[in-house]
């Protein structure tokens, strides 16, 4: 039982919960009432993840490729990847910062991610879309260059240093990637109409949970009990924090509630930069304002302002609200993934798991949820081709930008010597599998004439089944 001067002293972690204090003070320590609540609370979390993918985060990629005439390449290098890597390169660069252990924990991160994303993501998408084909010359470029990557990454740990220049080289590889996949792309479409999946998916967006109820009526009654609860509450609170993206949802108290909250939920996951109660002068010299306050104002005016001046329903869809969804889809998947793991993390310690144990499985899943959920759902949705280039797409940005833009951080500060690595034999382990993943699907879709078959999504399967097997035992030998 925890006494309130032991609550009072934990440390509160940046999240919307804090979880120890639910388990150690709210419920004084009792595993028997803290595990079910906190098995709620995760499953609460999947569905505001699912909830946040397939009816916002989906419809926003969809309709903004086929804005901006993106081919399924093009997406998922450049939104699909921004949106699933932007929060994992704040993460690492915290670690890499970060004290003694937290280097070799944040790239043991990126690397399992990867691992979990080209193997597991990979297989999961194959085995609700499969068979279906890729496009050759695309699929071909993202698997070796993030095959390149990798290996390159791989031969730099094992020398046990880092100099800058190889670390600018990791982000300058990105870049060159993405140029060349825009290069590709004009060159596809040059002389010819623009043929967009994208676009054309767009027609049957989104995939919900209602749509699987209609299709298996024996699961109706079940769903229909299980999710009524918290299915409204989600659904409402994403529409006060998420543009609709269609014109026929358009609703005008909706959007001046977006109006209203989206900068404030912006604010607060700049929140470890920028302290909400950071005082600013606003309007009046002598006084100074939290910042908080002074964004809440200024939101409520345009708010305001637009329920008085807004007349009619949009006849098209708007490009600033398709845009604006797509980055707040990104917020709530980056938010509940947050609490996911931080929940995972409590639940896992409750039941006195080795801490190594919750490194190598837990932390490193936490990196990818946002790619499992964003990938199955656009597979859900029927653009496979977009799910698949952001299996590679993702893990490589978030390995070259995010990984990369932390150590060029790290080796500046250093140069002119080298940034040392710490060597730990479990990421050689994530590593090698990483690239036995790559490579075997790189095989195994050419000599399929470019099909993904529904095999190998649970080879791929059983093979990260078998990393992480390996990974626990190496993280419980070595402590």
């Amino acid at each position: 039982m925890a006494s309130p001067g032991a609550c009072s002293a934990l440390a509160r972690p940046p999240a919307l919960l804090d979880y120890a204090a639910i388990h150690s003070c709210l419920l004084r320590g009792d595993a028997s009432l803290s595990l079910p609540l906190l098995a709620l609370l995760l499953l609460l979390h999947f569905r505001i993840l699912a909830a946040s993918a397939s009816a916002r985060f989906t419809p926003a990629v969809s309709h903004l490729a086929a804005r901006l005439r993106l081919s399924p390449s093009m997406a998922a290098v450049t939104l699909l990847a921004l949106g699933n890597g932007a929060p994992d390169a704040f993460a690492s660069a915290a670690a890499l910062g970060g004290p003694r252990g937290m280097p070799r924990a944040g790239l043991a991160a990126v690397i399992s991610a990867g691992a979990f994303v080209s193997a597991f993501v990979f297989g999961a998408v194959a085995l609700i879309a499969a068979p279906f084909a890729v496009p050759p010359a695309s699929f071909a470029r993202d698997v070796f260059f993030y095959l390149v990557a990798a290996s390159g990454l791989f031969y730099v740990y094992l020398s046990a240093e880092i100099f800058l220049w190889q670390a600018v080289g990791l982000v300058l590889f990105y870049v060159f990637f993405v140029g060349l996949v825009f290069y590709m792309d004009l060159g596809a479409h040059d002389g010819k109409a623009v043929n967009n999946p994208a676009a054309e998916a767009t027609m049957n967006l989104p995939v919900t949970v209602e749509d699987h109820k209609q299709r298996d009526p024996s699961l109706r009654t079940l769903l229909s009990k299980v999710t009524e609860v918290w299915e409204w509450p989600i659904a409402f609170v994403l529409k006060l924090t998420i543009p609709s993206t269609l014109p026929s949802e358009w609703s005008k108290i909706y959007i001046c509630a977006n109006i209203c909250l989206c900068p404030l939920l912006l604010l607060y996951s700049f929140s470890s930069f920028i302290p909400l109660d950071t005082r600013i002068v606003f309007l009046l010299p002598q006084f100074h304002f939290p910042i908080w306050s002074v964004v809440l104002f200024a939101s409520l005016c345009l708010a305001l302002s637009h329920f008085l001046l807004e007349k009619e329903t949009p006849e098209t869809e708007n490009i600033a609200s398709t845009l604006i969804s797509f980055i707040m889809s990104v917020f709530w998947i980056s938010t509940m993934a947050g609490e996911l793991l931080n929940c995972l993390a409590a639940i896992g310690v409750i039941m006195n798991f080795p801490p190594a144990i919750l490194g190598m499985t837990v932390l490193a899943w936490g990196n990818s949820v946002g790619d499992l959920v964003a990938d199955v759902a656009l597979a859900r949705a029927g653009q496979p081709t977009i799910a698949i280039a952001g299996c590679f797409a993702g893990p490589m940005f978030n390995m070259l930008v995010g990984l990369g833009t932390a150590l060029v951080v790290q080796t500046a500060r250093v140069y002119p010597k080298a940034y040392v690595l710490e060597f730990h034999v479990g990421i050689v382990v994530a590593f090698v599998f990483l690239l036995l993943s790559l490579m075997g699907t790189l095989l195994v879709v050419t000599w399929a004439r470019f099909r993904v078959p529904r095999f190998w999504g649970y080879c791929l399967m059983g093979i990260y089944i078998l990393f992480t097997l390996v990974s626990i035992a190496i993280a419980s030998t070595s402590g």
